[in-house]
């Protein structure tokens, strides 16, 4: 962990980061029933005090433990050794599949946040925060703690909490940015980790429909853009359909950083050269293969800054010639989208979603583009349009109609902009699967969109 040799020109840095620090055991003695304790974020979850936490199981009543998606491939300790939720409370504010997982089980809860508004909710909303852990990278000389690829809200948290821990893990890259480390003088304190590795969020390969959603989008991409990119195979697939093109002088302004813009970046398609953080790759958190951490690593060229600036809609729109790509799950016929659920079965958050699409549209030659496979394939074999007439019960609208720009799927990219219902209703069945896109249109004159009235309007 810290040299504390190298400490040694500051006597008083080296006398405090020992005073500070304990056991795993020895800090979570500090909460107490009834208390609100939060884990941190992504990759920076704490894990050796939550092994230690789940020891205290039985003498604790009514915690709650926050934190913002659980990465690791088990469940917290918390609830292994409280399977009933008798003692922990879990909360998130995003959902990974193992949240949605427990979530289902009933011991997950999740709160409904817009991701951008994090730092002020933690801050002003909730409450105090008894206890706040997370992870960090080793002190340097200075005293300061990195918090490795994730800073999202956290100054909102700490805001709120009487008191702070860190569990050092030598594996936590440092990542250049602003808001991105807390002081020794502001720690409470400091663990000494067991430098577990970083959770890996490997995208699946991407699949022959989302290759042709990919065409789509990158056909209307333009040099000297900036990106923003989701997770999964169609965003990384994107990257390589760019990494073949001449599309070149790109920027990065994305609220998670994946492992596409290293791979775009290593081909030499990326400059920075955009109009906010110029010669920068800004995000607010980053998942990927550890290919991402290593790139970050003390790399000047990344920018990690707070997600309420990272993704505020003035910043965004900024930058000329913005593109943002984003999954969704269903859009209706008058172009809402939903991104967040299936019926009544949650699926994940808002997050920086309507951000993204929003401040997109408002950037000078801006577009935002939200896709989706035509069709759901079911255990039976049989197909399920995600263009639907109605949006479910139990749905989400994650983006309203009057936000989205393009909606994509396999099939084409419908430009919901300036259209009337008619218009949009007509569009989305054209880029429904050919199986679905009679039933829609009857659909849509039950529904008193497709009428003869309408189109003579078009």
């Amino acid at each position: 962990m810290v040299n504390l040799k190298q400490l040694c020109k500051n006597s008083e840095l080296a006398a405090e980061y020992k005073k500070k620090l304990v056991t795993a055991d020895e800090a979570v003695k500090v909460v107490k029933s009834g208390d609100r304790v939060h884990y941190g974020l992504f990759c920076g979850i704490v894990r050796d005090l939550d092994q230690a936490l789940a020891k205290r199981t039985e003498e604790l009543q009514n915690v709650l433990v926050c934190d913002t998606i659980w990465a690791y491939d088990e469940i917290p300790a918390i609830l292994k050794a409280d399977p009933d939720s008798k003692h922990f409370k879990y909360l998130s504010t995003h959902m990974s599949g193992l949240d949605r997982k427990m979530n289902k089980e009933g011991r997950c809860w999740f709160i409904p946040v817009q991701f951008r508004e994090n730092p002020k909710l933690w801050a002003e909303n909730v409450g105090d925060i008894d206890v706040a852990m997370l992870q960090v990278s080793p002190m340097d000389r200075f005293g300061h703690f990195n918090f490795g690829p994730q800073t999202a809200e956290y100054w909102g948290i700490f805001a709120a909490a009487k008191k702070i821990i860190v569990e050092v893990n030598e594996n936590q890259p440092v990542v250049h940015g602003v808001q991105n480390s807390i002081h020794i003088s502001q720690v409470d304190m400091i663990v000494e980790g067991s430098n577990g590795k970083l959770p890996n969020l490997i995208a699946k390969p991407a699949s022959e429909t989302e290759k042709k959603i990919a065409g789509h989008i990158v056909e209307r991409i333009r040099s000297g853009s900036t990106l923003q990119l989701g997770i999964g195979g169609m965003p990384n697939y994107v990257g390589s359909m760019i990494s073949e093109s001449d599309i070149n002088d790109l920027s990065v302004h994305t609220e998670m950083f994946v492992d596409a813009y290293v791979n775009l970046y290593n081909e030499g398609k990326i400059t920075g050269n955009k109009n906010t953080n110029k010669g920068k790759m800004v995000f607010t958190f980053a998942m990927g293969s550890q290919a991402v951490y290593d790139f970050l690593d003390d790399n000047p060229m990344g920018y990690m800054a707070p997600v309420d600036y990272v993704n505020a809609l003035e910043v965004i729109a900024a930058n000329d010639n913005f593109v943002s790509i984003n999954s969704c799950l269903q859009v209706d016929l008058f172009g809402q989208v939903n991104s967040e659920s299936a019926g009544l079965q949650h699926i994940g958050g808002t997050g920086g979603q309507l951000d993204f699409v929003m401040g997109a549209f408002k950037s000078n030659g801006g577009q935002s583009f939200l896709c989706t496979p035509s069709v759901r394939i079911n255990k039976d074999g049989s197909k399920e349009s995600l263009i639907v007439p109605r949006l479910p019960e139990g749905s989400i609208v994650s983006a309203p109609r009057s936000a989205s720009h393009y909606i994509v799927t396999e099939f084409g990219a419908a430009n919901m902009k300036g259209k009337s219902t008619w218009e949009r209703s007509e569009l989305l069945i054209s880029i429904a699967h050919p199986e679905f896109q009679d039933e829609l249109i009857k659909e849509a004159e039950k529904m008193g969109i497709w009428k003869n009235s309408s189109k003579i309007c078009y």
